[in-house]
Parts: C-alpha cells; structure tokens; sequence
C-alpha cells in the first residue's frame, strides 16, 4: 500500500522536472536568440554612429567652407528642442 502511493509521487516529481528542464532548454534557447539579436543590432547601431559621425563632419565642412556658424545653428536646435520639450511638459502636467 504504501510503495503504490511512493511509486505514483515518484513518478509525478520526476514528471515534473522533466517539464521544468524542458522549460529551462527552450528559456536558454530563447536568450542565446535575444544575446544574438542584442549584438547584431549593438554592430548596426555602430556603425550608423560611425556614418553619422562622417556625414557631421561633411557637413560640418561644408557649412564652414559656405560660411555658415554650425555651432550657432546647433545652439538654435537645442534651444528650439528644449522649449519644445518643455511645452510638451507642461501640456502634459495640465492635461492631468
């Protein structure tokens, strides 16, 4: 009577961890493809910065050879953004 009911427990816990290991093989799986997916976006990301570092520094030359200010226009552009920013804040807190 009693090795029945051991028996029938025994086999349920070792159910058990055969779907918690299972579970555990598809969740590794599943990191190893966003550990992937992490670095092939960390190498575009890359090199975007890399080409958009280029295409500054040519238009930076450009704007100069032109005699145009670009670290005033830079200055406008953050100023511009900053209040921008802060309006949608305050939109925000009103709306509220």
């Amino acid at each position: 009577m009693g090795l029945g009911s051991t028996a029938k427990k025994l086999q349920q816990i070792a159910d058990m961890a055969e779907d918690v290991y299972a579970r555990l093989n598809q969740l590794r799986e599943q990191v190893n493809e966003t550990r992937a997916t992490v670095d092939e976006t960390k190498a575009r990301v890359d090199d975007m910065d890399h080409e958009l570092a280029e295409q500054r520094a040519l238009v930076e030359a450009l704007a100069e050879k032109q005699g145009i200010d670009v670290e005033a226009i830079t200055a406008e552009v953050h100023v511009t953004d900053a209040e921008s920013t802060a309006g949608d804040a305050d939109e925000s807190t009103t709306d509220a």
